[in-house]
């Protein structure tokens, strides 16, 4: 277990607190935020810091660079966990969810990986820095994979669920790009044709694909699952999903889709690469119009944990969203579409989850998750560090 902060209190900054950044301070005491006035045994001054609540990330596939650098190549996830765990931290990532799919591409993406994945987890967790959680990326077309999907979610206690069908991508790239197709199939250990006959062996699958989503979605409300679906490309197939319950539109790839998201009060994702790229790298809609149309709720990091706090400030440049509203997509909007009212905003009694950033640099300099410091690092480092040795000395 990591050592929580017993009393610290961060003076000087500029807080983040009620949607706008304030010359303030705040407590830290026994893992929870205190904004009442009082002694604390440590102050902490973080004049020239913004102090911000923890990002909150709901999709990143990252994780997966962690466990395999190279395909050929991969670590025992326990290593990997820990690489993802100080990533997310040194970005200002207080809780996350890893982004594992349950799919018949195989390799790192079958339900045997799947299981032995959210096992590392769990055994995982008591170490972590960061509040690690799985999402899994249901693949649509897995319909005798019914009951082991729910004893999965049970036992190591998955909260979300997205679903997602990779068939037609699968069918289009045998047509327009066997190369990608072949390191496709390569990764699960298959030959293309081998791979195509899994394919059309799904597809030929399709009337049983209802009943196992909407027998899905049912378990789901029984068991407080959230769930959504991924990349849907029109607003039919939204419609489709809203229809079963499963609100959360992620990553949709045209306006329309998004657009009826939005009517129906349903939360829309997108990722802030794309933000931070100035588009998106496989030629989808713009998050950033999406943003400015008021078309998307919340970031998340998809495949580079950095990109959330550098789109937050692309937002602000680029006059799409004040600096508040630009840090609520990447903290207290994640955290309302998850259900999680102990976090994501700096309150009294909140979960103690904050990030420091650098006022003249923007870079992350401390991050502090459930109360414990996850990353230090810069001249906040060197500012605790003489606070300490100042302490020691007059202790002396």
């Amino acid at each position: 277990m990591q050592t929580t902060i017993e009393s610290l209190r961060l003076t000087g900054g500029r807080v983040l607190i009620e949607e706008q950044l304030q010359e303030g301070s705040v407590g830290v005491r026994e893992g929870l935020i205190t904004l009442q006035s009082g002694d604390l045994s440590t102050a902490l001054d973080v004049t020239g810091y913004l102090v911000l609540p923890g990002i909150i990330d709901l999709h990143g596939d990252a994780f997966e660079r962690h466990i395999a650098p190279r395909p050929s190549a991969p670590f025992p996830s326990a290593v990997g966990l820990r690489s993802v765990d100080l990533d997310a931290a040194s970005n200002g990532v207080t809780t996350a969810w890893m982004a594992q799919s349950w799919s018949w591409e195989g390799g790192t993406r079958s339900p045997d990986f799947t299981e032995n994945f959210l096992a590392s987890v769990q055994d995982y967790r008591p170490q972590s820095l960061t509040d690690l959680r799985v999402q899994i990326r249901c693949e649509t077309h897995m319909v005798d994979t019914y009951d082991r999907l729910i004893a999965a979610i049970r036992t190591y206690g998955v909260d979300y669920v997205i679903f997602n069908n990779h068939l037609d991508e699968a069918i289009a790239m045998a047509k327009n790009d066997s190369s990608h197709l072949a390191g496709w199939a390569s990764r699960a250990g298959r030959s293309i044709p081998d791979h195509m006959a899994l394919v059309h062996a799904a597809v030929a699958r399709q009337s049983e694909v209802p009943r196992f989503l909407c027998n899905l979605a049912t378990a789901f409300d029984n068991l407080g699952v959230r769930y959504g679906s991924h990349d849907d490309n029109d607003a039919r197939t939204r419609d489709y999903y809203a229809i079963i319950g499963a609100k959360i539109c992620e990553f949709p790839t045209r306006y329309e889709p998004a657009a009826l998201a939005k009517a129906s009060g349903d939360p829309v994702l997108m990722g802030a690469p794309n933000v931070a790229r100035g588009g998106s790298q496989s030629g989808n809609v713009s998050a950033e119009s999406l943003i400015r149309e008021g078309l998307c709720h919340a970031l998340v990091s998809d495949y580079h944990y950095p990109s959330l706090a550098m789109a937050a400030y692309r937002l602000v440049d680029r006059d799409v969203l004040d600096f508040a509203k630009a840090w609520a997509m990447i903290s207290s909007m994640p955290a309302k579409i998850m259900g999680l009212s102990d976090r994501g905003q700096i309150t009294e009694g909140h979960r103690a989850d904050l990030v420091l950033v650098n006022g003249d640099t923007r870079q992350i300099e401390g991050t502090i998750a459930a109360g414990r410091w996850s990353h230090l690092s810069g001249a906040l480092a060197t500012r605790l560090s003489s606070k300490r040795a100042s302490v020691a000395m007059a202790a002396e």
